[in-house]
């Protein structure tokens, strides 16, 4: 089991895309271990994008996930940061493929609805800097016996 951090972004949340994206994501089988709709300060997203800093769009980004309310995932499965990031799509939403959530509900690079961890390490740092660890709820749902053949989490 692997867990990743997914964030939908402030378009997606004034968009009213949230139950949409929450519901693939769950649908396709995956745990949701901590949630919360919050108001990203400067400080955390300065530290969330710290490796931009420097690059052209970097002030814009801040800007951006600063400007609205975001919901913050934490989401548990097998090969989850691969899953997800799958799910998610290419970054521009022109060039996503359909039955992707930017290739379905996106048009632009910028405007891009999700943020997903980009690997294990990544997603642990994340993690970390969006949850404390009371915030994660370890449970295993009733419905997961049906998601995975057991040989899945060997």
């Amino acid at each position: 089991m692997e867990t990743t951090l997914i964030i939908l972004k402030p378009d997606a949340v004034q968009r009213g895309l949230m139950g949409q994206i929450i519901d693939r994501l769950e649908r396709k089988g995956l745990r949701f271990v901590g949630l919360k709709l919050m108001q990203v300060p400067r400080d955390l997203a300065e530290r969330h994008y710290a490796e931009h800093k420097g690059k052209p769009f970097y002030d814009g980004l801040i800007k951006f996930i600063t400007t609205s309310p975001v919901l913050v995932m934490a989401i548990r499965g097998v090969d989850a940061v691969a899953v997800c990031r799958n799910l998610i799509g290419a970054t521009n939403g022109r060039k996503a493929a359909a039955g992707t959530i930017r290739g379905d509900f996106g048009m632009s690079a910028a405007f891009n609805m999700v943020h997903g961890s980009d690997s294990a390490a990544s997603a642990q740092r994340e993690l970390a800097l969006w949850f404390k660890p009371e915030e994660l709820h370890d449970f295993t749902p009733a419905r997961e016996g049906w998601v995975y053949d057991p040989s899945d989490l060997k």
